[in-house]
């Protein structure tokens, strides 16, 4: 019988490395998993709306354009996701990111949050609805390979 392969997925905070932390520990260590995301490019994910369906003047069209396109492939990886993994960084408010782990608790798919404790009661609530809430990458990783184990 094949090992079943995880789809996990990572949402959140784009400016830091914690993506490839988790991806390359969970190769290093051979666990079964996929890994997919929102695009981590902030430019192409402003702009893929005005880019296609072309330009607005008001921003707030623009963003819209944008947000749509980019929730087709946001809600499509969540509801193909075994795990979701919502990172909130220091540096912004990741409202996105808050939204993308409310969308996965009502799907039904279980939450990891991962952020410092500086944002604990900012963070309570979606914390309540998260499985674990962890500070590193790693201790991600460390979960893994505990279910996949």
């Amino acid at each position: 019988m094949s090992q079943k392969i995880w789809n996990v997925y990572l949402s959140g905070e784009i400016h830091s490395d914690w993506r490839e932390r988790i991806i390359d520990g969970a190769r290093a260590a051979g666990l079964a998993v996929q890994f997919s995301s929102a695009v981590t490019d902030h430019d192409a994910s402003d702009m893929v709306g005005v880019n296609i369906l072309g330009s607005e003047e008001d921003n707030f069209w623009r963003d819209r354009k944008a947000s749509g396109i980019n929730s087709i492939r946001t809600s499509t990886h969540i509801k193909a996701a075994d795990l979701v993994v919502v990172r909130f960084g220091p540096k912004y408010k990741q409202w996105n990111a808050a939204f993308d782990a409310g969308f996965a608790v009502a799907s039904g798919k279980p939450i990891i949050t991962l952020h410092d404790a500086e944002h604990d009661h900012a963070l309570k609530e979606v914390d309540e609805a998260a499985k674990a809430t962890c500070r590193q990458p790693e201790q991600v990783v460390e979960i893994l390979a505990y279910l996949l184990s």
